[in-house]
């Protein structure tokens, strides 16, 4: 070989490389917790135009009746209230969150966004909590119904990822119901610190008030192995259907012991599975709860299933065809409640159990009330 020739070829390979090392330490790289798009007007197509490591986001932003349907890609999501939120799940049947973190897509519990909707029957216990630094929908789900295995015990979705690209990449969230929204339902706010945990037929999906003192806090994204019991500490039960009020959780990893604040430090992957943690979380105190019938909540999942065989996502290819059948998620059913033992099945960054703890409230007359005026 020539000189000439052999050095083309120690060149090409060296700007190969350059290439497959680009990551976050680009000069030009904006994370996607710092990217920033009005709704509706400046979403774009993708909010993730970057091709590095993990590859280019897998779905789109710029969602529309269009692409509404069970095979949309549609990876711009909502928390606004009990009957309006999304979750992040598998575009794939019989996955594992583990597995397709950075390609989920949205499944959504109303229509008019161009995402999925859950199906009918899918939820069987949802608590939203509104607090001053945040909103949380925690629940139960048959997670078969959102393509996941029935025994996959899930992971963690946020905005940041060990490469800040966030997982799924792209991955948009808005809300409607900070307070700052000064309760202009048509207006919505972007969040840029949130977090989703998924998985044993359980899930949480908190979104941090960008106005709040510490969002970053609230809504931490490095505590993915000990699921929900310690990220979303609640008292959600399976099997009701209700709002609260209530003030913020300490933040996640933060507790008190004799006296002094100390904060948990999660052990690497690597040690195996966490066996035992030093601390139980506080659950916060609630009120102004108010039950309402699912029937009354999910009107727009009803047609769901009716309409999948023939709706379509525009430019999406996979179908949602996930089998059915699982039992639902297992509460405690006690204040102490018990979390899903934390099992990694995605990569050290991804890869909790997640699980919730239960406790029923009884509504009042005058919440029902509440809640009329809230949902409408």
């Amino acid at each position: 070989m020539s000189p000439v020739a052999l050095s083309a070829l120690v060149a090409l390979a060296a700007a190969s490389t350059r290439v497959l090392a680009q990551d976050s330490t680009s000069s030009s790289f904006i994370p996607l917790a710092s990217k920033s798009f009005s709704y509706p007007d400046g979403i774009p197509y993708q909010a993730d135009t970057d091709d590095l490591t993990r590859g280019t986001q897998q779905g789109y932003n710029l969602c529309n009746s269009t692409t509404e349907g069970p095979n949309s890609m549609c990876q711009t999501a909502f928390v606004n209230h009990l009957d309006d939120f999304c979750l992040w799940s598998s575009p794939k049947p019989n996955e594992t969150i583990g597995d397709t973190e950075g390609e989920e897509v949205a499944w959504c519990t109303k229509k008019g966004r161009g995402t999925r909707l859950i199906p009918e029957g899918a939820l069987t216990g949802v608590q939203f909590m509104k607090t001053p630094g945040y909103l949380q929908v925690v629940g139960f789900i048959d997670q078969t119904k959102i393509n996941l295995q029935a025994d996959d015990g899930g992971g963690e979705l946020d905005p940041h990822g060990a490469d800040l690209r966030g997982n799924p990449l792209g991955g948009l969230v808005y809300t409607n119901g900070f307070a700052s929204n000064n309760g202009n339902n048509d207006t919505y706010q972007q969040v840029h610190e949130w977090h989703n945990f998924m998985g044993s037929n359980s899930f949480c999906f908190k979104v941090c008030d960008p106005a709040g003192p510490n969002p970053a806090d609230l809504c931490q994204h490095v505590f993915d192995r000990i699921g929900v019991l310690y990220n979303c500490p609640n008292a959600a039960q399976n099997g009701t259907f209700e709002y609260c009020e209530g003030e913020n959780q300490d933040p996640p990893g933060v507790y008190t012991s004799n006296g002094q604040v100390v904060t948990y430090t999660q052990p690497p992957e690597s040690l195996g599975a966490i066996q035992t943690m030093p601390y139980q979380p506080r659950i916060p105190a609630s009120s102004n709860c108010v039950q309402l019938p699912s029937s009354a909540l999910y009107t727009d999942l009803v047609s769901a299933i009716a309409s999948a065989t023939g709706a379509s996502g525009s430019g999406a290819t996979p179908a949602p065809t996930g089998k059915t059948g699982s039992s639902g998620a297992v509460g405690s059913g006690t204040r102490s409640g018990v979390a899903a033992g934390a099992t990694p099945t995605g990569d050290a960054n991804q890869d909790n159990g997640a699980g919730a703890m239960g406790i029923s409230v009884i509504s009042t007359v005058a919440g029902v009330l509440f809640a009329v005026a809230f949902l409408a």
